[in-house]
């Protein structure tokens, strides 16, 4: 199994996943917002902000086993 790279978060950015951590933790319907490349090889950060929220968190990369897309429109309550 490949491990998420720097690569595979680009494609993610801009776009609502569920980010499952190494330690089996789950961080549920966030926004990726920016990929920050840090000096070294596993340096690198992902940015996100939860749903609604402007105020963006950072996660180490390496600390990522893999994300989960989102479809928002499931999400929505029609009214």
């Amino acid at each position: 199994m490949e491990s998420f790279s720097a690569n595979s978060a680009r494609s993610f950015i801009g776009r609502n996943v569920n980010l499952h951590l190494k330690d089996g933790a789950v961080i549920v319907n966030v926004q990726l917002t920016k990929l920050h490349k840090g000096v070294g090889k596993n340096n690198n950060l992902i940015e996100y902000s939860l749903s609604g929220n402007h105020k963006a968190t950072r996660v180490p990369l390496r600390n990522i086993a893999w994300a989960e897309m989102l479809n928002i429109n499931l999400m929505k309550i029609p009214s």
